[in-house]
């Protein structure tokens, strides 16, 4: 019978003999477990392009905005609306605008379509379109200026620029005096109005010549 010192010596050594197999064993079902566990790698997204659908609508809605001292600069109402993120555009049924220059002057438009960006600096109103400039007191001059008043079937206004651009007919109404063109380019900032195409007009109920 062998010496009990012998067996763990024998027991020791196959040990120590089947040590790097067992460690081996082990790595690799633990490597198999890894893979298992791990989710396999998605394929790159491709970018989805934006389909030309609304992805939020308001009905019978009032959007104001303010100046720093809290008073209203601008007021947009409609009857429906929709908001195309792929344009970041709003379209607008039944458009109503009332906006404010720095001077209180008061600036109202409306058609029976508005479309506007995301800031709502540029708004096109199509269908039945006008816009009307309202008189600070009646008397023509460039501090007082009078009623202005633009109509027809596309008008593309600037609200920060002030001006208005059309390249359809349109009708101008200044105090007094009446005009009528194929396309129009207004700036009324710079006080400078360009008609174009076949221009009409008459200046205090006089014709224009």
């Amino acid at each position: 019978m062998k010496d009990p010192r012998d067996l763990a010596r024998e027991a020791w050594e196959y040990f120590l003999l089947y040590l790097p197999l067992a460690c081996m064993v082990i790595v690799a079902l633990g490597s198999y477990w890894m893979v298992r566990s791990t989710p396999a790698p998605s394929a790159p997204s491709r970018p989805v392009a934006l389909r030309h659908a609304p992805d939020y609508f308001m009905d019978g809605f009032s959007i104001k905005t303010f100046d720093a001292g809290g008073r209203v600069r601008s007021e947009v109402m409609g009857t429906h609306a929709a908001h195309y993120p792929d344009t970041q555009s709003l379209e607008i049924k039944n458009i109503r605008i009332r906006s404010y220059d720095d001077k209180g002057q008061l600036t109202t438009a409306q058609a029976d379509l508005g479309l506007t960006n995301e800031d709502g600096s540029q708004v096109q109103l199509i269908g039945n379109a006008v816009v009307v400039r309202d008189s600070s007191g009646g008397k023509d001059s460039s501090d007082n200026p009078p009623r202005l008043e633009y109509r027809g079937e596309f008008l593309d206004a600037f609200m920060t620029t002030e001006q208005i651009k059309s390249h359809k007919p349109v009708q101008l109404t200044r105090g007094n005096s009446h005009f009528s063109a194929d396309r129009m380019d207004y700036d009324n900032v710079a006080q400078v109005l360009k008609l174009d195409g076949r221009v009409r007009g008459t200046i205090g109920g006089s014709p224009a010549r």
